[in-house]
């Protein structure tokens, strides 16, 4: 009797601490679970929902619930493992496509309603939208008018860079958080790494006590920057959770929105020109709130995007997609074309 009722009390503890943890995402924190999924995104409107599965360190995700509208996102994770749950979801929106990407979501940022998925549990290599945690991180830790070390581990770090950091001088923030999010820059998220933690190795621990902290359950970091594949992974559903955390910091919701940026910067000349790589901003798409691009060869081209119209935000995420743009142009329209009650 005394071990059932002290497992009952663990059981309460650990949904109160989960309510905590996940009151500031306002319900739309998303949880993924770490397995590829029989969902194929295709044509059935009724399929059934993804199982729960084992994750990482034994746990498990719970799936979307059954809301009025379609399914709704989960805000926590449950306090004993899940059965298989066979119950048939329809999400509100059937969306093809001829080459469809490896995973995608489409769902709203404020209700947590899921609009449309594919695969959206598929643990895959998320390349430089790591770059969305670095840069949660860093806003938190270094304030505004903060200097950032440009080290020579930054400078010498590979892949796509900002390119023009001064070893040895000393940048501001502002302008790192641009570089890191506009332009991806590699080097940049190895300085901000550095400033936060030290070194790349204790931010990087951070960066997956983060995810913890956030039941992130199939993502798991490997660098600040992404540019390295292997243990550097993530779900459509996690990755959702992670838009919704960027976009609720004001001063990087109103980076990643931006199409171009001229910043003070110690160079020649005084000023860093820096454009976004996102498409929707490229193709001036109508109330696109940004966010981040990613790409390596294995992990393909992936792509984390918001918008907004007529006071109604949503959030798009493509793992693997032959075109991040066009596709993201329709699923967005798509569901912005849904009339709500």
């Amino acid at each position: 009797m005394s071990t059932t009722v002290s497992a009952r009390a663990t059981r309460r503890r650990r949904v109160a601490a989960t309510l905590l943890a996940v009151a500031s995402l306002a319900g739309a924190a998303v949880l993924g679970s770490c397995g590829v999924t029989a969902d194929d995104g295709a044509a059935a409107t009724a399929r059934p929902a993804e199982a729960a599965v084992r994750v990482i360190d034994g746990r498990t995700a719970p799936n979307p619930t059954q809301a009025a509208n379609g399914p709704v996102l989960p805000v926590g994770p449950p306090p004993v493992p899940l059965a298989v749950d066979l119950t048939p979801i329809a999400d509100p929106l059937t969306v093809r496509f001829s080459r469809p990407p490896r995973a995608g979501l489409l769902f709203d940022l404020d209700s947590g309603e899921v609009l449309w998925r594919r695969n959206p549990t598929r643990v895959l290599p998320m390349a430089s939208i790591t770059k969305i945690m670095t840069a949660i991180l860093a806003d938190e830790r270094v304030p505004p008018g903060g200097k950032v070390r440009i080290t020579r581990q930054a400078v010498t770090t590979g892949g796509s860079k900002v390119g023009l950091l001064p070893l040895g001088k000393r940048v501001g923030v502002s302008a790192m958080l641009h570089g890191l999010l506009l332009t991806s820059g590699n080097d940049a998220a190895t300085a901000l790494a550095q400033r936060v933690s030290g070194t790349t190795k204790q931010f990087v621990a951070r960066m997956n006590a983060r995810a913890e902290a956030m039941h992130l359950q199939c993502t798991r970091f490997a660098s600040p920057s992404g540019l390295v594949d292997a243990g550097n992974h993530s779900c459509a559903y996690d990755l959702a959770a992670l838009a919704r955390a960027l976009l609720d910091r004001p001063r990087l919701a109103r980076i990643v929105a931006r199409k171009t940026a001229v910043l003070p910067f110690p160079i020649k000349g005084g000023k860093l020109y820096l454009s976004n790589h996102n498409p929707l901003l490229k193709q001036d798409y109508p109330g696109t709130l940004g966010i981040k691009t990613g790409y390596t060869r294995l992990s393909g081209k992936c792509l984390v995007a918001a918008a907004e119209k007529g006071g109604r935000r949503l959030g798009v995420v493509l793992l693997g997609s032959p075109d991040i743009g066009a596709q993201s142009i329709k699923l967005l329209d798509r569901g912005f074309a849904i009339k709500r009650s």
